[in-house]
């Protein structure tokens, strides 16, 4: 009985075990970059004034001499979130890679405090080639996502970073293990 693998099959076998690793990596990076999108979103929409509106509808007179203008909240209005997805994945340079011991998964964590103080994370890589892939991966998220974005924003929600990036969108279905259902 022989003993020894065929290159050719030992060959595969490598390379799909390093595909495997290279999808979860890429699997770890979308949903990390999901999840610090979604909580920059939310930190910068509660930093709005809530009795700051913004007039919404048309300004054109209609024939019974009325406009159909309505005023809503600033904070949670299409354009307010279109300017915040135009510029928030510039707050991926605040965020480092984390891995854990045991799953050897990645998780991104913030690294600057909001006043721009440093944490102490000594177990996170935090460089110029970790933020410019979350910084992509992030972009990439806004721009292919806007609109779920947008309609989970502009509503105010409970557990958006699940519904999202889990639910709706499947980027972190491995995480979290949340069974699939309509939102």
């Amino acid at each position: 009985m022989n003993r020894y693998i065929p290159l050719s099959v030992f060959g595969t076998l490598v390379l799909s075990l390093l595909g495997c690793l290279g999808a979860r990596r890429s699997q770890d990076l979308a949903c990390g970059a999901c999840r610090a999108l979604v909580d920059e979103l939310e930190w910068e929409v509660s930093q709005v004034d809530p009795k700051k509106t913004i007039q919404i509808g048309s300004f054109r007179i209609n024939p019974d001499g009325s406009q159909s203008v309505s005023e809503v909240p600033y904070a949670r209005s299409e354009s307010h979130l279109t300017e915040l997805l135009e510029k928030i994945c510039e707050k991926m340079k605040e965020y480092g890679e984390k891995i854990d011991s045991h799953t050897h998964r990645k998780t991104y964590v913030r690294v600057l405090t909001r006043d721009g103080t440093k944490m102490d994370l000594s177990e996170t890589k935090f460089n110029e080639d970790v933020t410019a892939e979350l910084k992509f991966a992030c972009e990439s998220i806004a721009e292919e996502y806007e609109d779920e974005l947008i309609e989970f924003f502009s509503h105010e929600a409970d557990n958006v970073k699940d519904k999202l990036c889990s639910k709706r969108t499947d980027l972190c279905d491995h995480a979290l293990r949340i069974p699939h259902d309509e939102l």
